[in-house]
């Protein structure tokens, strides 16, 4: 609740359906971790402010706590547009089909609106920009995960090989929990693309990433491309959040892998079949195009880019009973479907002041509304390539 609400006004209880579905996701992490190693209690809705307590970011209302992204009106409603890299900026004028100012939001806005929310998510898709338009995902459904096929038979090991191709949050959050109950976590980048959460908040990245092994990767030389695909078939379970095409390139097969025994869990943010193969996205925007915001002209979003911590539970609780099982398997997690699965009637409840701060009414006591805290970060993450030369001694060619 801290952050979600207008910065001029209370806080609002938008989040409390996500808050029950974190609470729950946390249940299956622990439950499945004890299956095969330690079990991992972590309180599941504090997960959501774990990057604004550590940067002290708050609520904004219609634009994200990040800053990132915001709603913009269009046509027939409002979209989410996202635009967390520089070349997002310089690929508007494309999108509105104009001739304008990048910079220029008045002129974007009067762009938009003249389009319909199909035609902007269309054009996104197309120029790699990240847009969720609210509640486009309308039928909720039963998982978080989907499993695409199944796999061949593995064999349980004392300490699993989690290989973590992801990068950002929600990737690196699943590969952390699973590190957490003792499985042993390989972080790959690319060498001249790290992952790009190191060039934010070092504390962030190293709570997400502490305790892994990091190796980097020149994913164009063929004879590195070779090195990744060893180290694959060594693992028990990829984590990765790649469109399916950056694995076709690398001439990596999920499908393959899983039938020798390696389980492949995917968390791209609409899917990795049929159109929304095309379509990026990040936690704000996939989480609004889920059904997780909050109503109103214009609408607000929920938490911190809210996909992005409840896909790496979810997966994370989805990858411990892989490990757990004798059977490989190809699975995703879209953030968008992770936050439709989420998403609840909202729940109506006064919220008062108190003292300095906010509280909420619930069954005749008052209840505070917290600020963010985050877990403890032992250590700091290794830098880039820290293991290059263990791990390619470990899969020689």
């Amino acid at each position: 609740m801290w952050l979600t609400g207008r910065p001029d006004g209370p806080p609002s209880v938008a989040p409390a359906p996500l808050a029950s579905a974190m609470e729950a996701a946390a249940a299956d992490l622990c439950r499945e971790t004890a299956r095969w190693g330690r079990a991992v209690e972590v309180d599941g809705p504090a997960l959501l402010g774990e990057r604004a307590a550590i940067t002290g970011m708050t609520r904004n209302g219609d634009t994200s706590v990040g800053g990132a992204a915001r709603f913009i009106a269009v046509a027939d409603g409002w979209v989410a547009l996202n635009l967390p890299r520089p070349e997002d900026v310089a690929s508007l004028p494309a999108l509105v089909g104009a001739a304008i100012d990048p910079g220029d939001w008045p002129a974007v806005a009067r762009g938009l609106a003249a389009l319909t929310t199909e035609e902007v998510v269309a054009r996104a898709a197309l120029l790699g920009l990240a847009v969720g338009a609210p509640g486009r995902r309308r039928t909720r459904p039963a998982s978080p995960v989907s499993v695409l096929s199944g796999g061949g038979p593995r064999t349980r090991t004392d300490r699993p090989l989690v290989v973590d191709l992801g990068s950002l949050w929600a990737a690196p959050l699943a590969a952390q929990l699973l590190g957490a109950a003792g499985a042993r976590v390989v972080k790959v980048e690319g060498r001249h693309r790290p992952d790009g959460a190191r060039r934010g908040s070092r504390a962030f990245f190293d709570l997400l990433n502490h305790g892994k092994e990091c190796v980097s990767i020149d994913v164009e030389a063929a004879e590195e491309r070779g090195f990744l695909r060893r180290i694959l078939a060594g693992a028990d379970l990829v984590i990765e959040g790649s469109r399916p095409r950056v694995m076709e390139h690398l001439g990596i097969d999920p499908a393959a892998l899983a039938a020798a025994g390696t389980s492949w869990l995917s968390i791209t943010a609409h899917g990795r079949t049929g159109e929304a193969a095309n379509r990026i996205g990040f936690g704000d925007d996939a989480a609004v195009e889920g059904g997780l915001f909050v109503a109103g002209d214009p609408p607000g979003f929920v938490a911190d880019a809210a996909a992005d911590p409840l896909t790496g539970l979810v997966a994370a609780a989805f990858g411990a009973e892989l490990l757990a099982g004798d059977r490989s398997a190809v699975v995703e997690a879209p953030l968008a479907r992770a936050a439709s699965w989420a998403a609840r009637p909202p729940v109506e409840a006064p919220v008062v002041r108190a003292g300095d701060g906010w509280a909420v009414e619930v069954d005749g006591r008052l209840v505070e509304v917290a600020p963010p805290r985050h877990r403890p970060i032992p250590s700091a993450a290794p830098a880039l390539g820290a293991h290059d030369e263990a791990l390619r001694a470990e899969f020689p060619g």
